[in-house]
């Protein structure tokens, strides 16, 4: 295959959803999601979605055993894999509302990354809207991780806004343990949205950089339910 070859994507699968049109795409050695024309992520790095796991696991106290965590968003499936392959946590919930998504994993190309993931018995995946989920479900999680936008002030869909406003944080709050631990990937650093986080109750605001090749580094966000 030519350079050239190698950087023009190709379209796997092309999908109209109730969000919105979402498209798989193969660039040389690496996948791609792009929701609306709008890039989400691709397979050729990874290393921040790990780190939101990581980030989220380690600010739990030690001694919590088999803390629970809820995923955001299965995108291309880094964050999914990361908790699959600690040992520590109990019980991995995925909630991701494209139901093409989902597709792509279990059947499609995207399985080769989380095949062994989606098997482990610790691993749920509910269909739905994350947002609906954290208002609308009683369940509980030790981590809330996160990754459904490009960050805060970046959004895919306008619904997905609600959940960075204080209704919104205040769900996630609502959803953790005392002392659970709330992971927010972004694409870039927000000051208001630490500001947001003291301001819905979270205490120990953070955030933990990835430096990427160009531009600004991704982004972290933590916080912690107090009681």
């Amino acid at each position: 295959m030519s350079a050239t070859d190698a950087s023009s994507p190709v379209v796997l699968d092309r999908r109209d959803g109730p969000f919105g049109e979402v498209v798989l795409r193969e660039r040389g050695e690496h996948f791609e999601i792009i929701a609306n024309g709008c890039f989400l992520m691709d397979t050729s790095d990874g290393r921040s979605e790990r780190l939101l796991v990581d980030a989220a696991l380690g600010a739990l106290p030690e001694d919590r055993r088999d803390p629970s965590v809820l995923v955001g968003g299965l995108g291309v499936g880094f964050s999914l894999v990361r908790a699959a392959e600690e040992d520590r946590w109990g019980r991995i919930v995925v909630v991701e509302r494209e139901a093409a998504v989902v597709d792509w994993h279990r059947t499609g190309p995207l399985g080769r990354i989380t095949g062994p993931a989606l098997a482990d018995p610790r691993t749920e995946i509910l269909r739905g809207d994350l947002v609906e989920h954290l208002r609308t479900t009683t369940e509980r999680y030790d981590a809330l991780c996160l990754d459904i936008d490009n960050g805060p002030e970046w959004t895919v869909t306008e619904d997905n806004g609600s959940l960075y406003s204080p209704a919104g944080l205040a769900a996630c709050r609502a959803r953790l343990t005392p002392g659970g631990v709330l992971a927010v990937w972004s694409a870039q650093p927000s000051s208001g949205f630490g500001a947001a986080l003291r301001n819905a109750g979270f205490h120990a605001v953070r955030t933990e950089e990835v430096a990427v090749a160009r531009g600004v580094p991704d982004v972290v966000h933590l916080a912690l339910r107090g009681d």
